[in-house]
């Protein structure tokens, strides 16, 4: 014990003998009121201090002492209590196991003081990046590996913190000797129980340094498109496009393959169908389609291009390809498309809508049985091809 300890300790003995009137549980509680209330006085003056050295600096430094103000009053009063009961004429035996538990309170307040610099960090980190803007590549890259970083980082400091505080328990330290002694069953044990949450943990690093997915990523999982909302420690949320909320583990996104369509950039080519008839003017189609692109507000002026890609046996099938600058306005500009197309295909260019066709060769009778007309005469161009009357 430091010999300052040892005098303060004296001089209170010698104080409480001039009033032993005073039992000795108040004599216990006042001291131990002078000395909280000598530490919320000497946070105070520490506190004013460090804002005055900070006032200068960047905001980080300013944020990381605001953030430290009810932790770093927590601490001062918990070395002020230590050291109340260490001078206090309390017996030894209740003295030391205070001690103790101030001790593993000091240890978890500093544990959550570092937690509050990593929260500071990560919010400085991010403010340089708008996920705002459109093309949000680099902003939503960054975005995703602090998230997920910085999760991965408090469930280490929190294991680091709390196994720190508990070793100087003693009856924890000698139950952990005691555990990592015995069989190994019990590791075993412990390590399947753990297996989903470490493979979870080790798939978190994964995708935060190589980036599979990030936030706001456009995706399709389980034949599901939507957008990357949340990524924690150990789960993924996508909003759905209906906005349904799908929930998926980590090791999905390692393990399984899925569609990213903003992997690179946001950019993406959207396709429409079409089928028309054989006789249909391509060249007049064409037209209509680069006009209404290039009328759209959702066209971002590169890729416009129809073709035809197969023929069945009753029509042609026609692929437009158009690009627009993200999915959502990719799928707008493709339901555009569409309709526009068809209203112009149906108003002026009918030739193109699919027909079928039906051919008699010339004096060959029908297999169709005769329709009865008017006053049960035959009906004529029923069954058959109708008769040519020769001139």
């Amino acid at each position: 014990m430091p010999p300052e300890i040892i005098a303060v300790t004296r001089q209170i003995r010698a104080l409480w003998h001039r009033f032993d009137w005073l039992p000795e549980w108040a004599v216990i509680g006042l001291v131990l009121l002078v000395f909280v209330g000598g530490g919320w006085l000497t946070h105070k003056i520490v506190f004013a201090i460090l804002r005055r050295m900070v006032r200068n600096k960047d905001l980080f430094w300013r944020g990381v002492v605001e953030r430290a103000r009810v932790k770093l009053r927590v601490l001062i009063i918990i070395i002020g209590i230590g050291i109340g009961v260490t001078v206090s004429p309390m017996d030894p035996g209740p003295s030391e196991d205070i001690r103790s538990a101030l001790l593993f309170l000091f240890i978890l307040t500093l544990g959550w003081m570092a937690s509050g610099v990593l929260d500071m960090w990560s919010v400085m980190h991010l403010k340089r990046y708008n996920i705002a803007v459109e093309d949000n590549l680099l902003a939503r890259k960054h975005l995703t590996q602090t998230r997920i970083l910085q999760r991965v980082a408090k469930v280490v400091l929190f294991i680091v913190t709390v196994g720190l505080a508990l070793m100087t328990i003693a009856g924890f330290r000698q139950w952990g000797v005691s555990l990592l002694a015995s069989a190994g069953v019990v590791g075993i044990i412990a390590g399947l129980a753990l297996q989903p949450i470490l493979t979870n943990m080790v798939a978190g690093i994964q995708i935060a340094l190589t980036q599979p997915i990030r936030l706001d990523d456009a995706v399709i999982v389980e034949n599901e498109w939507g957008n990357v909302e949340e990524i924690t420690s150990t789960y993924v949320v996508v909003k759905l496009w209906d906005w349904r909320r799908m929930v998926l583990p980590l090791s999905y996104f390692i393990t399984k393959p899925f569609q990213n369509w903003t992997r690179e950039n946001a950019r993406l080519i959207g396709v429409a169908f079409f089928y028309v008839d054989y006789e249909a003017p391509i060249d007049r189609l064409r037209t209509a389609f680069e006009g209404i692109v290039k009328a759209s507000k959702h066209w971002d002026g590169d890729v416009q291009v129809m073709q035809v890609t197969d023929i069945t046996e009753r029509v042609l099938q026609v692929r437009c390809l158009a690009s627009a600058r993200s999915a959502p306005v990719a799928f707008d500009l493709r339901c555009e498309i569409r309709e526009k197309l068809m209203a112009f295909m149906r108003d002026e260019c009918r030739e193109a809508l699919p027909r079928d066709r039906i051919e008699w060769p010339q004096g060959e009778p029908s297999s169709l049985p005769p329709r009865l007309g008017e006053g049960g005469r035959e009906a004529v161009g029923w069954g058959r091809p109708p008769s040519v009357r020769e001139e």
